[in-house]
């Protein structure tokens, strides 16, 4: 089959030239589409999805990645992969991406869906060059300079606001990343960020790197023995995420089969500026023998927490995860307690078995005390938690099974177990069943659930995806969950599900359609003049329909709607959105831009939508009240090693004449706000 394709590729070589995918460049409005379910938390999305976005970022050798990495990427089912791999154990390696449309159930819509998180290595460069070496001409190089901020300052900038509520920083953003790496070899970098209001100092002894937040890490792999050896800030993925979980696992959303399943991809470096999510200190993975690896960690950060006031009897209330230091009391919260954790993973693989055991282990300086509430009576509590469980995943044909057990040695037992079947090359179905007991406690999990945390939660999902043609694909799922426990905001033991249904249509490369309708309905505490508490269902539903379609080759528009509305005790509130975007490609300069109107009753109609931003930044903002919303971007490669963006974003309401929300208040009924960035590679 070599020697046919080779010609081809060759043949093809100026069509080749012409489509290559620009590796740094991924279109994550597209994924933001396919893969995120719509936020409910009122958390800051784009930290979290920003992480994800940035390992996306750096493509998987096919040659050398495996069936855990291509699972990462959430855009190949288990057939597929399972075929990628037969292929490359039967035809040796891959000479080229587009060697896959030579893989059995890979077409040009999947090669072209794929090929910008691949590559293949020149067969010429091996690692007999010096480190240093491979470093100066091997590697991706690069240095990012991100500036923004918004036009009209908040009134917690004036000298005259209140002591408690003034901002001690400067209203600008900066955001500094470095990074050099190369796949399967090694990777270190920093990444350094000034938040909006936080002030710009130097101190060592507090943590004071000019930035208000620094992180760094140095990584290397595949050294003999030594599979990977990470210092510095790290985040470790083992299981299905109920002990050790990164922070880029993605709910509920358009990809209703892949995202089910986290990928056991064990340790890598962290470079978010999320500054709740990671581990700082060491971390190894060693390989025992051919089917036995062991893996080893140790962390010792200090964490944001609300200490208590009385210093005779020091406690912990609460952990502070918004990495906010802008005020005299966020400053105050900065870096209250210490964390230390540590623990082991032994995994064992042969054949198409994967299966570990894991122990962790978590000492804070402080003890925790939680200010009591009827919702958290089971909430941790105390200076010191041990986790110990293991995960067990097998692959038979085209079935792919997936578990972890997990239990507090201090408290309760989680446990996860699911399914991905591929019955045809059409037809995909994926089902997971979960438990987790109130008083389970795992302060670095990420599994899938309904809740933010790994706790207090029994569901079933059932999921499928139909391809009937090339052309045609339609995907659903149903959530049935209940919570034994009270929750925030729902004090009383609850259940509720949630469901959808996608129907998407694709004519050409070029144009791209899709439906979508999705419900919820979970419980909350209803409004009522008793002493004792009474809670009500609340149902939301969502529409979506979105069109994407090339007018030339270098002109590419979507028109998307999105309506919701929401029924609470007999009671219905709106909201919607109508987005047109618009993007040029004009050789070395690309242009995108957005007009936006939106219209919502309430917070609970806010509506949730992906806006283009600059390389490795992510943006989800919440639409909420009644305005327009207008986004311009630029991005200009002045040269091969440099790359300039420009975003700037107008915002009006017609509701309002001061706009608040947790960047400050702002007078008036506009908001602007600017974004620069400099890339430099070298």
């Amino acid at each position: 089959m070599k020697p046919w394709f080779v010609i081809v590729v060759l043949c093809w070589s100026p069509w080749v030239s012409a489509q290559e995918y620009p590796r740094q460049d991924v279109n994550l409005n597209q994924l933001a589409d396919e893969w995120y379910g719509v936020p409910d938390q009122d958390l800051d999305y784009s930290d979290l999805y920003e992480n994800l976005a940035q390992l996306l970022a750096h493509p998987l050798n096919l040659n050398t990645a495996s069936e855990e990495d291509f699972r990462f990427i959430k855009m190949l089912s288990e057939q597929q992969i399972k075929n990628l791999i037969a292929y490359r154990s039967n035809q040796s390696n891959f000479i080229s991406v587009y060697e896959l449309q030579a893989v059995p159930g890979f077409d040009v819509e999947t090669l072209h869906k794929v090929a910008p998180f691949v590559f293949v290595t020149d067969p010429t460069i091996a690692l007999d060059k010096s480190f240093l070496e491979r470093i100066r001409t091997q590697s991706n190089n690069y240095m990012l300079v991100r500036y923004g901020q918004s036009l009209q300052h908040a009134q917690q900038y004036s000298a005259q606001a209140d002591s408690a509520s003034r901002f001690t920083g400067s209203p600008g953003n900066l955001y500094l990343r470095f990074r050099s790496s190369r796949p399967s070899d090694f990777s270190f970098g920093f990444t350094a960020e000034k938040d909006a209001g936080e002030p710009w100092r130097w101190n060592p002894s507090q943590q004071y790197y000019g930035a208000d937040y620094f992180s760094f890490h140095a990584q290397i792999q595949n050294k003999g023995r030594l599979k990977n050896l990470v210092l510095g800030d790290y985040q470790s993925q083992f299981g299905q995420g109920l002990m050790l979980g990164g922070i880029f696992g993605i709910g509920k959303g358009g990809e209703t089969i892949t995202t089910v399943r986290r990928t056991n991809i064990g340790v890598l470096p962290y470079t978010s500026v999320y500054e709740a999510g990671y581990l700082r200190g060491a971390a190894a993975t060693v390989e025992v023998n051919k089917h036995v690896h062991i893996t080893g960690f140790y962390s010792h950060k200090r964490r944001d927490a609300a200490a208590s006031a009385d210093a005779d009897d020091a406690f912990i209330s609460s952990f502070q995860n918004t990495g906010l230091h802008r005020t005299e009391k966020e400053l105050a919260a900065r870096h209250q307690i210490a964390d230390q954790s540590w623990g082991g993973v032994v995994q064992f693989k042969t054949g198409m078995l994967d299966a570990g055991l894991m122990y962790n282990r978590v000492d804070f300086g402080v003890a925790v005390q939680p200010n009591p509430a009827p919702y958290n009576q089971f909430a941790f509590s105390g200076t010191q938690n041990q986790n110990a469980g293991g995960f067990l995943n097998y692959t038979f044909q085209n079935l792919t099974f997936f578990s972890e057990y997990a239990r507090s040695l201090n408290g309760g037992a989680a446990g996860t177990a699911g399914l991905l079947w591929s019955l045809s090359q059409q037809l995909d179905v994926s089902m997971l069943f979960r438990k987790f007991a109130a008083n389970f406690y795992a302060f670095y999990s990420n599994a899938f659930a309904e809740g933010s945390t790994t706790q207090n939660e029994e569901g079933f999902y059932g999921g499928w995806k139909y391809k009937p043609s090339r052309r045609w694909t339609m995907a659903g799922y149903i959530d049935l969950f209940r919570f034994p426990w009270l929750r925030f905001r729902s004090y009383a033991p609850s259940a509720g599900h949630e469901g959808l249904l996608r129907v998407a249509y694709q004519p050409s490369r070029t144009v791209v359609l899709f439906v979508e309708a999705r419900e919820e309905v979970k419980a909350r505490n209803a409004s009522n003049t008793s002493p004792l508490y009474a809670t009500a269902d609340g149902t939301k539903r969502l529409f979506r329909f979105n069109i994407e379609y090339g007018v030339a080759q270098s002109l590419h528009l979507k028109t998307r709607g999105q309506l919701s509305t929401f029924t609470f005790q007999g009671k219905q509130t709106q909201g919607f959105v109508l987005m047109q975007d618009l993007g040029a490609n004009l050789g070395s300069l690309e242009v995108t831009a957005r007009y936006a109107l939106f219209d919502t009753d309430d917070y609970d109609n806010r509506q949730y939508v992906y806006e283009n931003d600059v390389w490795l930044a992510y943006s989800m903002p919440a639409y909420y009240g009644r305005g327009v919303r207008k986004v311009l971007m630029m991005q200009c490669k002045v040269s091969r090693a440099l790359t300039l963006w420009l975003r700037y974003g107008y915002t009006r309401y017609a509701d309002r004449q001061e706009i608040e929300s947790s960047a400050g208040t702002i007078a008036g009924n506009v908001q602007n706000d600017i974004k620069f960035q400099l890339r430099i590679t070298f």
